[in-house]
């Protein structure tokens, strides 16, 4: 009796093991459904989503492998879906391959097969019918524009802070009367900013901001007003998106909401040069997470900002890739939100070691090879975005006082030209410091540079 016992023991063992491996086998993974825009489907809009759904919730694995057209792309896992951000070309057959395991369900069950996808875009004949003239009237209306750097951007509650007198009428009448048309008014408001969850802005800091703004427009000026040194809370990772975009929303729609019956000689500019600081890909187009991160705050701003109506339903609104940069990345993954009256805005001290580098720098600019790579670095802007007829505003560029005068004023005339020539509002950058950016005296109001100046505005 006793083997017998033993031998039904070890049945029922090996059943139970067999039982509990077949119930683990029977798991099984995740399907696809079905993809927004549909297999092989023809005549793609440019402005699509892009969506694969699957039959239950699904998370990314790491290294997942996913590519369009053999590229790596930029794509999120929600609830039961794919999500692809990309930056749709006309007339162009694309075709995206999930490879087998590059998901899992919630039982870290992989997908089992390659998933491939093929769709073909709109053909969009290129006559220049889809260029908005008026949009590109409008940036040339704006001429050659000029930056009050480091006053309200400071990292401070105090616009002196960084040295500068206070901003006054006199300072922007005389940049006025220099024949600069825009003036781009840096703004931080973290140290004007009420804490969680209503983000309240000082009153008068929105008065001091507004203060400006009208010296500007009293002289018949473009004024942009962006958000600009606000890095701490501006964080452009996964893990900080939704308290960021929280936060994001709600300051700009109070900004909105004070300026909202200005005509659209004002400007909103959504962020400024917006990175992960201190990360290895800070200056160089960051990483896809962090364009991803950036693409979804300019989606929130620009809500924001045309839900609160009035001349906001329309306003002209710059939004600025990773850092604001040209790198290719940033340019490529730049993904505009859905709205009409959108302006691309970059920035480009370029080249840098003649106009940035503070050590190790060049004093001379002029040749040929350097003038062509301006041209093809303001080529590619026309290309990837003006030809397509989105406008684009060089928010920022300059050159630093090496004692190299007459070098700046040939680098300074040429930039300014061939941005014009193209249909890009150039920016000088000024930071108040004439050893450095600054080509104004801001106590007495005196060019300590005309010549940069009328090399600008094209005197």
């Amino acid at each position: 009796m006793k083997n017998i016992s033993i031998v039904i023991t070890l049945i029922l063992l090996l059943f139970c093991t067999a039982c509990a491996k077949n119930e683990d086998e029977q798991k099984p993974a995740p399907e696809f459904k079905l993809s927004i825009p549909e297999n092989n489907a023809i005549d793609v809009s440019l402005s699509s989503s892009i969506e694969v759904v699957f039959n239950e919730e699904i998370s990314l694995v790491s290294n997942h492998g996913i590519t369009i057209n053999h590229d790596p792309v930029n794509v999120e896992a929600t609830s039961n879906k794919l999500v692809f951000a990309a930056d749709l070309k006309s007339n162009t057959i694309y075709t995206i391959i999930i490879l087998k395991g590059a998901v899992i369900n919630a039982f870290d069950v992989p997908l089992d097969k390659n998933v491939t996808i093929t769709f073909t875009t709109e053909e969009v004949i290129d006559d220049n019918s889809n260029i908005d003239n008026l949009s590109m009237e409008f940036i040339s209306d704006m001429g050659a524009g000029w930056n009050l750097g480091n006053t309200l951007d400071t990292k401070d509650a105090d616009e002196t802070a960084w040295g500068n007198p206070k901003a006054s009428k006199e300072l922007i009448d005389a940049i006025r009367a220099k024949g600069f048309k825009t003036l781009r008014i840096p703004t931080t408001w973290q140290y004007h900013m009420g804490a969680a969850p209503d983000y309240i802005i000082e009153e008068a800091w929105l008065d001091r901001v507004e203060e400006i703004v009208n010296y500007g427009l009293d002289n018949e000026m473009y004024v942009i007003v962006n958000i600009h040194h606000d890095e701490e809370w501006l964080i452009p990772t996964y893990a900080e998106v939704d308290r960021t975009k929280e936060q994001l929303g709600k300051v700009w729609t109070q900004i909105a909401n004070r300026f909202k019956s200005y005509d659209n000689h004002l400007i909103f500019e959504t962020l400024n040069e917006t990175r992960l600081k201190g990360s290895a890909e800070e200056w160089n187009g960051g990483t896809s997470e962090g364009r991803d991160c950036i693409n979804k705050f300019h989606k929130v701003a620009v809500e924001a900002i045309r839900t609160t109506g009035e001349m906001n339903a329309d306003r002209y609104i710059m939004v600025s890739p990773y850092a604001a940069s040209t790198t290719s990345h940033a340019l490529n993954d730049l993904v505009l939100p859905s709205s009409s009256h959108l302006i691309v805005s970059v920035h480009s001290y370029s080249p840098y070691k003649f106009s940035l580098a503070e050590t190790d720098y060049t004093t001379t600019w002029g040749t040929e090879q350097e003038k062509q790579s301006l041209d093809s670095e303001f080529d590619k802007l026309v290309a990837k975005f003006i030809s397509k007829g989105i406008p684009v505003v060089m928010g920022e560029w300059g050159s630093l006082n090496h004692d190299n005068l007459q070098n700046r004023i040939s680098h300074a005339k040429y930039y300014a030209k061939a941005c014009i020539e193209r249909g890009i509002c150039p920016i000088w950058w000024d930071n108040g410091n004439t050893e450095e950016f600054g080509i104004i005296n801001r106590n007495n109001y005196q060019w300590v540079f005309p010549e940069i100046a009328d090399a600008i505005v094209g005197e």
